[in-house]
């Protein structure tokens, strides 16, 4: 609204001077008239006729600056344009046209600059043309001199010669005032798009900032949830394996095997926190990750790993999830089903990633209680849009399935 109104102020202030300006031609046009007959008409003894030509070109100027400064109302300018014709009318038949097309020119502009509608201008134009014709028409009858053909033909071809010029007036000057509001328009707009282009960048930046602050407190959530309950296990299993290393050796072994996976687990993901918030990308792929848990997990330990793992580019929070299933899925067969094998597979179905993990551990028997990890796990696939099952018949299987999605979060098909 402010630069709407700042636009229609700028085109007031201009058309004030242009106004002032064709004003101050029109007095100076007058004057010249009247001092151009002056002299004839006192020699000729008609001085009603010059006091007659000096009042209208008195009224005609000052009918003129009421129109410009203080009528409004377009309908009072169009009755203000008619005592303008008859004042010209008077002129044109004292003067015998003199200056007659250059008058209606200035009177013209006056009222072109005043109306915005181009089907008015129009209108005005053509009444105009009508006017003038008359105008000079009785002029020359008046002042008529000569023979009555060559008098026929002069008016004839005179006021041709005056319609063209209102004409080529008419069209230049509502070009003019065209282009001129096209500018004025356009470097409004411009002026706008600038402004709404600084906007967006602050909110761009303030929209950055807030999202920066939701990854560290992510990030700062994961470290507690994820490295916090892995270190926590840790001591649990350090602590069990110390009560047991003398009655059963065999199962203090597992508690160590489980312990140090759950370590170098959260080891990973305490690096991988730091790398985050250090701004550093991604290095390795998903697979490469996979394939690197798989050989933290057996190193060392007599577990056999099996896998199957294609190479597929996920968005970072999706391959962070499967990551930390993985490292869930082995630290829960040693621990919980004692197992001593797993297979891991990872595929693309449709626009899905599969991920199955199954170990020949004990099983979960009856129903599967899902626990602190496990309820996670699922809680987290159906987060991200998918879904996460478990089998306990038979060792124990977990299958998780969650939409294919890019960096950007489009899903591919």
């Amino acid at each position: 609204m402010d630069k709407n109104f700042k636009l229609i102020e700028s085109r007031k202030l201009l058309v004030g001077y242009i106004k002032l300006i064709l004003i101050s031609l029109l007095v100076i046009l007058e004057v010249v008239i009247c001092a151009q007959y002056a002299t004839r008409y006192i020699e000729d003894g008609k001085t009603e006729v010059l006091v007659t030509v000096v009042i209208s070109c008195l009224v005609l100027a000052v009918l003129e600056a009421i129109d410009s400064f203080v009528i409004k109302n377009e309908v009072v300018k169009y009755v203000f344009f008619g005592f303008d014709s008859a004042c010209l009318l008077i002129l044109c038949i004292f003067t015998g046209n003199t200056y007659l097309s250059t008058l209606y020119c200035i009177v013209l502009t006056q009222i072109y600059i005043s109306v915005d509608s181009l089907r008015e201008n129009v209108i005005m134009f053509s009444v105009s043309c009508g006017l003038f014709v008359i105008s000079f028409v009785c002029g020359r009858i008046f002042n008529a001199s000569g023979t009555v053909y060559a008098d026929i033909v002069e008016i004839l071809g005179d006021s041709i010669l005056g319609v063209a010029i209102l004409a080529i007036h008419f069209l230049v000057t509502n070009f003019v005032l065209k282009f001129y509001s096209n500018n004025m328009q356009l470097r409004n707009a411009l002026k706008e798009a600038d402004e709404s282009k600084a906007e967006l960048e602050a909110a761009y930046k303030e929209i950055s900032r807030t999202a920066v602050y939701e990854e560290r407190n992510r990030i700062a959530k994961d470290i507690h949830d994820n490295a916090g309950h892995s270190m926590t296990t840790v001591i649990m299993q350090t602590e069990a394996a110390k009560l047991l290393i003398d009655k059963n050796p065999k199962e203090a072994k597992t508690r160590i095997i489980s312990a140090n996976i759950q370590a170098k687990n959260a080891l990973e993901q305490m690096r991988e926190s730091v790398h985050l918030l250090a701004g550093r990308a991604q290095v390795n792929t998903l697979k490469q990750d996979i394939e690197e848990i798989i050989a933290q997990t057996i190193d060392g330990t007599e577990l056999k790993i099996r896998c199957n793992i294609e190479d597929i580019a996920l968005d970072s929070e999706s391959a962070r999830f499967i990551c930390n299933s993985v490292k869930e899925c082995l630290v829960n067969g040693i621990r919980h089903g004692k197992a001593t094998a797993f297979f891991i597979e990872m595929r693309k179905e449709f626009s899905n990633v599969c991920l199955l993990i199954s170990d020949n551990g004990v099983g979960a028997g009856g129903k599967i209680e899902e626990g602190f990890g496990l309820k996670g796990l699922r809680e987290k696939a159906e987060k991200l849009g998918g879904r996460c099952s478990f089998t306990g018949e038979e060792g124990f299987e977990t299958e998780i399935l969650i939409p294919l999605k890019t960096e950007e979060g489009d899903k591919n098909d």
